[in-house]
């Protein structure tokens, strides 16, 4: 999402050659699909139904030359991993429309998350981005996500869609354009205030999502964000009437669970064995648990299978207490590197690294004598994501960053963080003091670099 240089969906749009031609035949859309969706139902109409309505702009943009060129990718060239969005998109759709609808935003903007990560909440960018809303550390934290070495809420359907409705909806407050609020989810809401100031004499008169068109015709945007609202009407009007398109989509069941709590370092293989399904069913429904057990400091809710609850507690109980066990402490002898030491308590070095973070997985040198470490079990490192570090940003680990959030100023987030105005404005090359909602500012750490407007940028999806 924000300043990223690439998001999942593009690498992969762009990795598929244009011959790739596969025909899929037609379906007809269930009428419980109807009464699920109505108008907003993903998939095709047929003579009798009702056609297909949007509550984003796509009928007057249906023909540009960007908007028709994403509709052939989809049809052919990324035709594959269209149809696996589609039908990953039943997983989550109802869930993410009915959020939309009460945040007061489009309904249609469940098709984002197509552009973004092809509906895969496993998703992760060249930029750091994570899952379905691809979204950043310092983004994802600023919208009140958790993203920690334990927990990564951007994994989380439910938690993200919440992230990214807030912080499409600070952008949709502060351009007053749905175009315009997307554009700036992709590459930043600095960079669409820098060039509408820039183009404003060009721009005069234009109004409402036309002034995205106008602004994208101009060498400013990076290939992305130009492309970035074509994507995301071509990819609507094709994914609510497949038919038309020639497509025939299974729609995975919808994301359903109930929740228990757990006690802290609970291995979420005794919480399937409690529940009696298999501990992948458990990592499915909780793909933000990153250590195959809940956080070490603190009592977590876990998302089980509907109707498993209630007998919840009761089964937990009585598990034998060596499930119960998520990991052991183990001091380090005398002389013991990390990979001798991960040899002794038979686990993978870069896996023993996951469980304790300081821990460098190539070094040669040896661990200090006496140090305790996290030794996982067997049941829990298989229910391990192996994920990179949740902390990496785009520009590394030595910026801190800061997203502001409304009614925040330059001179309140200089006081917060200990350092002045003019230090913030020197690190974000900003020549006013003036900041807005979602905008990622550095505050401490090296500058951003200059920006190249009149770079050549490589076009993610041609």
């Amino acid at each position: 999402a924000q300043d990223t240089t690439y998001t999942a969906s593009a690498a992969v749009l762009d990795s598929i050659p244009d011959s790739d031609t596969t025909k899929v035949a037609q379906h007809d859309v269930t009428g419980e699909a109807a009464k699920m969706f109505g108008d907003s139902a993903g998939g095709a109409s047929s003579a009798t139904d009702t056609l297909p309505t949007w509550d984003i702009d796509v009928h007057s943009y249906e023909t540009h030359k960007r908007v028709l060129y994403f509709i052939d990718r989809f049809e052919h060239g990324a035709r594959e991993p269209f149809i696996h969005s589609l039908e990953r998109s039943g997983r989550y759709e109802r869930m993410i429309r009915e959020k939309l609808r009460a945040a007061g935003l489009p309904e249609d903007l469940a098709y984002l998350p197509i552009v973004e990560s092809w509906y895969d909440p496993d998703a992760y960018s060249r930029a750091a981005a994570v899952g379905l809303w691809q979204l950043m550390t310092s983004t994802a934290r600023g919208t009140g996500l958790r993203v920690d070495w334990w927990v990564d809420e951007r994994r989380d359907p439910i938690r993200s869609t919440d992230a990214a409705i807030k912080f499409l909806g600070w952008l949709h407050d502060q351009f007053g354009s749905l175009y315009l609020a997307c554009a700036a989810y992709d590459g930043g809401p600095g960079r669409i205030v820098r060039g509408l100031s820039r183009y404003a004499d060009e721009l005069d008169g234009v109004e409402g999502d036309d002034a995205f068109f106008a602004l994208a015709e101009k060498d400013y945007l990076r290939a992305e964000t130009r492309d970035y609202v074509p994507k995301l009407i071509a990819a609507a009007l094709v994914a609510k009437d497949p038919k038309r398109y020639g497509f025939d989509i299974t729609y995975d069941s919808e994301y359903v669970y109930d929740s228990v709590r757990v006690k802290p370092a609970t291995p979420l293989a005794a919480v399937a064995a409690a529940v009696g399904v298999s501990t992948e069913q458990i990592v499915a429904l909780n793909p933000h648990i990153l250590r195959g057990m809940t956080p070490p400091h603190e009592s977590y809710f876990v998302r089980v299978p509907v109707g498993s609850a209630a007998t919840f507690d009761s089964a937990f109980a009585a598990l034998p207490k060596e499930d119960l066990v998520a990991f052991k402490r183990v001091r380090v002898k005398k002389g013991e590197t990390p990979a001798r030491f991960a040899h002794r308590v038979g686990v993978p070095v870069t896996s023993l690294a996951w469980y304790n973070p300081h821990l460098k997985p190539t070094s040669h040198a040896r661990l200090p004598v006496g140090e305790v470490m996290i030794v996982p079990t067997r049941s829990v490192l298989a229910a391990a994501r192996n994920v990179p570090d949740p902390s990496i940003e785009r520009y590394g680990s030595s910026r801190t960053t800061h997203v502001v959030r409304r009614g925040e100023s330059l001179g309140l987030i200089a006081r917060r963080y200990h350092t002045t105005v003019q230090s913030l404005m020197r690190l974000n090359r900003l020549r006013k003091s003036v900041i807005y909602p979602g905008q990622v500012i550095i505050v401490r750490g090296t500058p951003k670099p200059a920006p190249r407007h009149h770079t050549k940028v490589h076009k993610a999806t041609g």
